[in-house]
């Protein structure tokens, strides 16, 4: 059974929200239990869909310049910054949410990790949205994954992150509400009320 396009995008608009950010690290206790505050959860976590980091290049050995920033998307879905609500200080622990898209391969979901692994090895900083820009952004030494599939999902991808050791859940808290918000077919003919 193929993963419905609006299960992924009502997955990725759910979990953006940051009340709803803890209800996805609940499916995965150890994550959960690396909030700063479980009495202050909304100003523990920071959720940024589709995140953009802006990259340093080091410049050559042989000039003298300076490094170069680049900006880059990184491949993940989501990234939770955790933050000590108290202080406004980033922690150490990025979490990146890899959320199963439609048609995607287990080779697919494995490659975006990866390819995110290859950009978060440099110094970067994030482009942080705009309540958080006072929050110092800079990179974090802890970049841990979180696959989210869905029962949908085939379950050669389920085994092979099994197998690889990877972080992952099924999750089944949006499947539901986006069945039953899926857009009704427009047909041209106007409703008439019953």
């Amino acid at each position: 059974m193929a993963i419905a396009p609006n299960l992924y995008e009502h997955t990725l608009v759910h979990y953006t929200d940051p009340l709803h950010a803890t209800e996805l690290l609940r499916q995965y206790r150890p994550y959960l239990e690396m909030i700063p505050s479980m009495r202050r959860p909304q100003e523990s976590l920071i959720p940024i869909p589709l995140p953009i980091a802006e990259i340093q290049i080091p410049a050559a050995h042989t000039s003298n310049q300076r490094p170069q920033v680049k900006s880059a998307l990184v491949p993940c879905d989501l990234v939770f910054l955790m933050c000590d609500p108290e202080w406004k200080v980033k922690t150490d622990v990025e979490l990146l949410v890899f959320i199963h898209r439609p048609g995607e391969s287990f080779t697919e979901l494995l490659t975006r990790w990866r390819q995110s692994q290859l950009l978060l090895s440099r110094s970067y900083s994030w482009d942080m949205p705009l309540q958080y820009r006072d929050i110092f952004s800079e990179g974090a030494n802890r970049h841990l994954p979180l696959f989210v599939l869905f029962k949908e999902t085939l379950a050669v991808i389920k085994r092979g992150l099994k197998a690889a050791r990877l972080p992952c859940i099924v999750d089944t808290t949006v499947s539901s509400t986006a069945s039953t918000n899926s857009p009704k077919l427009i047909t041209g003919a106007p409703e008439t009320p019953d």
